[in-house]
């Protein structure tokens, strides 16, 4: 309920901001937010009778505004999402989770192919989304690593239908990996991949709570390694410095994971990650352009522009 009240103020926000304070028409407004022009009415009389407008904009959503319009003039980016700030790691991640369940079901118009990556909160995302949607959804998973795309199934409301690559994340040969690529059924996922209309990421810290060492992918070794070799997090669980270059071993050669390249070319890629052990990797991850889109909290995001004022 916090999720859907957050991404509701923001959009109340966002619309009014624009309206209000830059003289966008509501046609500007809906194509910028990707929603209908009913909706931005709606929402703008929504804002009115909130109190969200009265003569100035509340300072709290004010601040958050700014926030996203500087990391959007920074790295490029075509939208960002700032939640407030949230408590502990787990409820971060579903808070998040939740308000990219909503940004992105608001925004799925008449496609419903999404592609998914690996990680504990793509799957969260994939468990709301497929809740919170009345027609079923078609998610393309974007690297190996079955099991860990498939929900939890505690309800029987799921519209997902899942398009899985049957192989592990990590394989034990480059040749396997290059054998496995030649097959029919995993170059038809890949080839749905680039119909889908939208691709939603995660981003790995190189913490020791990190999901690929926490299900047995990686050891801490492996990260050890990593690190020395420059590596700050990761994406797809390809693993980037700090300038968004991809990190070359002998590990990623035996990945069953969309190239890093093909993410770049791919439609409305949205990153969702937060927290200060993840400010390197998100700062890499935006360095290197992968994203079009960023969903992290209110903490993160002022770190992220201002990394001088991280105690």
């Amino acid at each position: 309920m916090d999720g859907d009240f957050s991404h509701e103020e923001t959009l109340m926000v966002k619309a009014a901001w624009y309206y209000y304070m830059e003289n966008y028409t509501q046609q500007n407004i809906s194509t910028l937010l990707g929603v209908s022009r009913v909706r931005v009415i709606r929402l703008l009389e929504k804002a009115r009778q909130d109190g969200i407008i009265s003569f100035h904009i509340r300072q709290d959503s004010d601040r958050r505004m700014q926030v996203e319009k500087e990391l959007i003039t920074r790295f490029g980016l075509h939208d960002v999402f700032v939640t407030p700030i949230a408590g502990r790691v787990s409820e971060l991640n579903e808070s998040l989770a939740q308000a990219a369940a909503i940004y992105i079901s608001d925004r799925l118009g008449g496609s419903f192919f999404i592609n998914m990556g690996y990680g504990d909160t793509p799957s969260r995302i994939l468990n709301h989304l497929a809740r919170k949607t009345e027609i079923p959804i078609n998610v393309v998973s974007l690297t190996g690593g079955v099991s860990y795309y498939l929900p939890n199934t505690q309800s029987s409301i799921f519209n997902a239908r899942l398009h899985l690559i049957p192989s592990p994340l990590l394989l034990s040969k480059p040749e396997m990996v290059e054998e496995l690529r030649k097959e029919v059924s995993v170059q038809r996922i890949q080839q749905m991949s680039w119909e889908s209309s939208m691709t939603v990421v995660g981003i790995g810290s190189m913490s020791d709570d990190a999901t690929i060492i926490k299900n047995g992918i990686l050891t801490h070794e492996d990260f050890l390694l990593l690190t020395l070799q420059g590596a700050v997090g990761d994406i797809l669980s390809h693993f980037i410095d700090k300038d968004g270059n991809p990190i070359e071993s002998t590990l990623d050669n035996r990945l069953l994971s969309t190239p890093l390249e093909d993410l770049k070319r791919m439609n409305n890629v949205i990153g969702v990650a937060g927290g200060l052990d993840k400010v390197d990797a998100i700062r890499a991850v935006l360095n290197g352009h992968y994203l079009d889109v960023l969903i992290t909290d209110e903490e993160t995001a002022t770190v992220l522009l201002h990394p001088h004022d991280q105690t």
